[in-house]
């Protein structure tokens, strides 16, 4: 009967030398390959603009509105 547990060492190694050099060198998921994480790249939006489509939306009131684009500013 074959043991098994040299099968599952296997399957281990494997995936971790997949992790580490299948996918270009180690590092994490979100990484878009540049010299910075993807969060941070030029297409991310601006603060203002997360706030006027929030309130073009309609899920802050005019005032929110004005207070938080105020609050931005200063």
């Amino acid at each position: 009967m074959f043991p098994i547990m040299p099968l599952v060492m296997v399957v281990v190694v494997v995936a971790i030398l997949y992790f580490v050099f299948g996918r270009g060198g180690f590092r994490p998921p979100w990484w878009n390959g540049s010299d910075r994480p993807s969060s941070l790249s030029k297409d991310s939006e601006t603060a203002i603009e997360v706030l006027k489509k929030r309130y073009a939306k309609g899920e802050i009131t005019r005032e929110e509105f004005e207070q938080m684009k105020r609050d931005l500013q200063s």
